[in-house]
């Protein structure tokens, strides 16, 4: 039913052959189009995406962008890792352990 074919990366333009083991993988998950990189292009951008995402480790997250807000308890400056709405209280972090314990 399937053949091995040769496509062209879009990325490095070397000839990569699509395998047929390939092909039923990606028909086996439903995937409709063929890859448009090589399996080293394919890597080094997910690779890239890992390391722009800060690890992808969970907990090695890099650094992550802070807003200043204000405490809707206490009033104090505080920053947190959320851009706030404003909708919804935000709370430093000694006012939101607080209210967490109480909970």
């Amino acid at each position: 039913m399937y053949n091995d074919k040769d496509l062209n990366c879009k990325d490095c333009g070397r000839d990569f052959v699509f395998t047929v083991s390939e092909q039923e993988f990606y028909a086996e998950k439903g995937f409709t189009n063929e890859p448009g990189r090589c399996p080293e292009c394919r890597a080094a951008r997910k690779a890239q995406n890992r390391n722009n995402r800060g690890g992808g480790g969970g907990y090695d997250r890099g650094q992550r962008q802070m807003y200043d807000t204000v405490c809707s308890a206490c009033g104090k400056d505080t920053t947190v890792p959320f851009k706030p709405s404003g909708d919804k209280p935000v709370y430093c972090r000694e006012c939101f352990q607080q209210r967490r314990n109480n909970w």
